[in-house]
């Protein structure tokens, strides 16, 4: 059967969910982008796919994206990732990245390109879950608290500082990080009653939650903030229920990618983004 194209998120879900849900810590984002898309709506048309190797065989691969934005492919068999191709050069005739675990992007940008290595690495990062939550010890000064709504102009600038660092450039992120205060998911560290790095996290779907962004500004770095209100948003997502707590890691940071595993967070798997040669 292979791939089928929808702009139906209800469509995508029912179809995708059974396969989603095995691994949910692995389809992380799958299940968070389209989930807020169910909720909120898309800011632009969204695509979606999903994958049955056969008629009568389950799906087990899917993929979103959000034109003009490149895939970002779930977790597939390397023969999903190449029949993808020419579905999508259908819809999308120019096409120059893809996001995804690495076999599966490496596949995928090896059909586009016609020939393995016609790409170049652009991002590597590693997803981390949780597994015995350690906090620092002993914690720096200051506190957590919950954001609150006051704190709206401060925390939109960061989460757009944040995206700025990792390459997220040209995005209004006052809504979102609204959106994150009014649910209760974003996290201050506070000394002396000022606010000096945040986390927040996603809704918990399938049991599983990721924390992201986590952020503190350059000049108030490697005094603990960061690892102290991560521990804090890790604690209070398993008091909500969550079975899963994931982050992912910037594989060119080592010194984010050795605190978490100082917190207990523990590699679980690689992804990249691929640009096109």
């Amino acid at each position: 059967m292979g791939w089928q194209l929808t702009d139906d998120i209800e469509e995508f879900r029912t179809a995708a969910d059974p396969c989603l849900v095995r691994d949910p810590a692995r389809s992380t984002l799958l299940l968070t982008i389209s989930e807020s898309i169910r909720v909120n709506g898309a800011t632009v048309p969204a695509r979606f796919g999903y994958w049955r190797e056969n008629e009568t065989a389950p799906v087990s691969a899917g993929f979103v994206q959000t034109p003009p934005l490149r895939p970002l492919l779930g977790p597939m068999p390397d023969r999903a990732a190449r029949e993808l191709v020419p579905v999508l050069r259908a819809v999308q005739p120019s096409l120059d990245s893809v996001q995804g675990e690495n076999a599966c992007a490496e596949a995928l940008a090896a059909e586009w390109t016609g020939w393995p290595g016609g790409w170049r690495v652009s991002h590597q990062v590693r997803l981390f879950r949780l597994a015995e939550l350690t906090p620092p010890d002993p914690a720096p000064a200051g506190r957590a608290r919950l954001a609150a709504d006051a704190d709206l102009p401060l925390l939109a600038e960061w989460t757009s500082a944040f995206a700025a660092d990792t390459g997220q450039l040209g995005v209004d992120h006052t809504q979102a990080t609204a959106e994150r205060i009014t649910t209760g998911r974003m996290w201050l560290w506070d000394v002396a009653g000022a606010p000096v790095a945040m986390a927040s996290v996603s809704p918990i779907i399938a049991g599983q939650a990721r924390v992201a962004p986590v952020y503190t500004p350059p000049r108030l770095r490697g005094r603990g903030y960061g690892g102290a209100v991560t521990a804090a948003v890790s604690r209070a997502t398993l008091d909500a229920g969550a079975e899963q707590v994931l982050l992912y890691a910037d594989l060119a940071n080592p010194t984010s990618n050795a605190l978490y595993q100082r917190l207990g967070y523990r590699p679980l798997t690689d992804s990249q983004t691929l640009t096109f040669e």
